[in-house]
């Protein structure tokens, strides 16, 4: 971790009055603002901050450090707008290969309109990348995300969603609970004919309840692009995130079926490392990025609507 974005978090932990409050003003976890504490204290070799259940109470070393800190981080940012905060470095995004086609790739676009010195290498792959290992700066993911030292703002969530088009269902009917799947054909996104587990929520349980149902597709296809097509063109069933299909459901193409039986959203989150002060075009993007990709979510929420709102019933 950056021994300034370290300072940064022990400042904001004080003025907020405890680790959680100040791990939410700076779009990070509370373990990460544990451990910048945890690196300052190792590093000084005292204690800067007494923490019980209730309060927190600087030491005698940890008001001393905290002007020398708050000192250091003005100095800094007085720097940062003498220089003008150029922005001409080069950034590295990932993104879902189809997510990224559609919606980050916009945003990338329009960051380097607004910045002509910035560069941007964006690699699109359907597999969780290292950031670390891989010389990434920030990444899309649609996932729950385990607790790390990464920081994540949440962006929004994409729904997962079953559909068909009408002439599909005109012939074949619909399906009125998961279990009917295995009498429709079905258009699946996954190499080779193994099947897939296809999940869903019961309705009926008073907690929520998942169970999965086993699906041998008709159509197997290694791209979720290329399912969705083939469900458009009436050749099955397919199984979707709600962003993949939002054109097809606004122009009629498809219809969601088994809208009781969803299961719960998925949240999309912006990762990165803890973000160097002096990487300005960094954070100029996270910045730029962070509201636009809120608005695309969102849009794709609005297109879609809520569950039932375009089921057809047997």
């Amino acid at each position: 971790m950056d021994r300034l974005d370290a300072m940064m978090m022990f400042v904001a932990t004080i003025d907020e009055g405890s680790l959680a409050a100040a791990a939410r003003k700076l779009a990070c976890s509370p373990a990460t603002v544990t451990r910048a504490l945890q690196m300052l204290e190792e590093r000084l070799g005292e204690r800067l901050i007494h923490r019980n259940a209730r309060r927190l109470r600087l030491t005698e070393a940890g008001e001393a450090q905290l002007r020398v800190y708050r000192t250091v981080l003005a100095e800094l940012d007085a720097a940062d707008t003498r220089s003008g905060g150029t922005i001409d470095g080069m950034i590295r995004v990932t993104a879902p290969e189809l997510f990224g086609r559609l919606h980050v790739m916009p945003v990338v676009e329009s960051f380097l309109s607004a910045h002509p010195a910035a560069r941007a290498r964006t690699l699109l792959l359907n597999r969780v990348v290292d950031l670390v290992e891989e010389g990434v700066d920030v990444a899309v993911r649609l996932a729950p995300l385990p607790d790390s030292g990464i920081v994540a703002t949440r962006l929004g969530e994409v729904r997962k969603l079953v559909c068909a088009s009408p002439s599909y269902l005109e012939t074949a009917g619909v399906p009125a609970t998961p279990q009917d799947l295995k009498t429709h054909a079905c258009v699946g996104d996954q190499d080779g004919d193994a099947g897939a587990l296809w999940r869903f929520v019961d309705p009926a349980a008073k907690r929520t309840k998942h169970f999965s149902v086993p699906i041998k597709p008709r159509l197997s296809l290694n791209s979720a692009g290329a399912a969705i097509d083939a469900a458009v063109r009436g050749h099955g069933v397919c199984s979707a995130l709600s962003y993949q299909v939002a054109e097809h459901l606004d122009a009629g193409r498809l219809v969601t079926l088994l809208d009781p039986f969803e299961p719960e959203p998925t949240p999309v989150s912006l990762v990165f490392h803890p973000v160097p002060r002096r990487n300005v075009t960094l954070r100029a993007f996270i910045d730029h990025a962070t509201p636009r990709l809120r608005d695309r979510l969102l849009a794709v929420a609005q297109r879609t609507g809520t569950p039932r709102n375009r089921v057809l019933t047997p």
